[in-house]
């Protein structure tokens, strides 16, 4: 019974690692960028919770929309001010090195306003309830609450991207920038939509993760290595491929922990993801399946 319990709050915490990946995902999809600052960003997203918490004195759930709406806004602004300058210029490299020198900014400004003390936010009574479902066996509501959110997310990531005009416009960028150019399509707008739309997907994680434990600054780094390899064993630019690539990590997580104690639950983790990447390079799901 140890090990189902295991099995199912790693499935549980793929969600969590699903709502990192799916930002992630989106924007090396459309722009063939890999934004390092993605994590950091989300954790922005989590130091905003708190002080919108703070400041409006409601529970941390009511915070998720308005740090939604506000990292998009960030996400936009940054893609058109600064990277598209570089992207627009078929410089990849230099646009890693530009998301590297804003997660550094990120990192030492949250540094400086918050300490490197660890944070949390208080969500009351849901963060202890769980649902008993044998002697042995409990879920926490809390759990499954974030595993919801990320089914939903990225339902709705689905459906913008396949059944809106402007959805449809970011696959068009994504496929064939020239061509879109000729059909009206400004790639400028398009790409800051699409880093609006990856940071809107990561405040969600930043704050459920801020609500489910403690984080501090440095703590990007972390869950951007996890979001990335998530998406690696999903499939590169799948959208329900990060999911099961977040449920996978996840998995392996935990089983690891219960068979070889919790200080080598990050090391397996690792391990599964490397020996599917040699075993299957193009992910568990990738693109071509699912579209």
């Amino acid at each position: 019974m140890d090990w189902l319990n295991a099995a199912v709050q790693g499935l549980l915490l793929g969600g969590l690692y699903a709502l990192f990946a799916a930002g992630l995902s989106l924007v090396f999809g459309t722009m063939r960028l890999t934004n390092i600052a993605h994590g950091d960003l989300s954790m922005l997203a989590a130091y905003g919770a708190i002080l919108i918490v703070n400041g409006l004195r409601f529970n941390p759930f009511y915070a998720i929309p308005v740090t939604m709406a506000m990292m998009f806004i960030v996400g936009y602004c940054v893609q058109r001010g600064v990277i598209n300058r570089i992207v627009l210029k078929g410089n990849v490299n230099a646009g890693i090195i530009v998301t590297f020198g804003i997660s550094m900014v990120i990192q030492n400004a949250l540094l400086v306003a918050f300490s490197a003390n660890p944070k949390g936010l208080d969500a009351g009574k849901v963060e202890s309830a769980s649902i008993r479902i044998a002697e042995r066996l409990a879920v926490g509501w809390l759990p499954v609450i974030i595993f919801g959110a990320a089914v939903v997310s990225l339902a709705g990531l689905q459906v913008f991207l396949w059944r809106t005009r402007l959805g449809r416009a970011v696959r068009a960028v994504s496929d064939n920038q020239e061509a879109a150019r000729v059909m009206g399509i400004d790639p400028k707008h398009v790409w800051a939509v699409a880093m609006g739309g990856a940071l809107l997907l990561g405040a969600i994680g930043g704050v459920l993760m801020g609500i489910r434990t403690t984080f501090d600054p440095m703590l990007g780094i972390v869950h951007l290595l996890f979001a990335f390899e998530a998406v690696v064993i999903g499939g590169l630019g799948s959208v329900w491929g990060t999911l099961i690539g977040g449920m996978v990590l996840g998995l392996a997580q935990t089983l690891g922990a219960e068979a070889f104690g919790p200080s080598w639950s990050i090391v397996c983790g690792h391990v599964v993801f490397i020996l599917l990447l040699i075993v299957r390079p193009q992910g568990l799901l990738p693109k071509a399946v699912t579209t």
